[in-house]
């Protein structure tokens, strides 16, 4: 088993269109501030704590999204041009 940290270009691609403007903010945060992905990605799968500053609303829709509950495939990143779309 290979253990790779959540796609979260494919959790942005899905949320980043309906987030509120605080939600990007948590997830600005989130995605820059920890020097290590991988602590991300222990956090997301609940491997390890969340430490109480990214315990947020956006830490639980990412660790709803690495349940992957309807059980997609998601073996690439989506492709960059989702960045240039205009909101839905």
């Amino acid at each position: 088993l290979i253990l790779v940290p959540p796609p979260s270009s494919l959790f942005a691609k899905e949320n980043l269109n309906r987030m509120s403007e605080r939600q990007l903010n948590l997830y600005d945060r989130l995605i820059n501030e920890p020097s290590n992905d991988w602590d991300i990605y222990y956090w997301a799968t609940e491997a390890k704590p969340t430490p109480a500053v990214f315990e947020n609303e956006v830490m639980a829709m990412l660790r709803e999204f690495a349940k992957n509950k309807k059980k997609e495939q998601r073996l690439r990143q989506p492709d960059l041009e989702y960045l240039f779309e205009p909101p839905r």
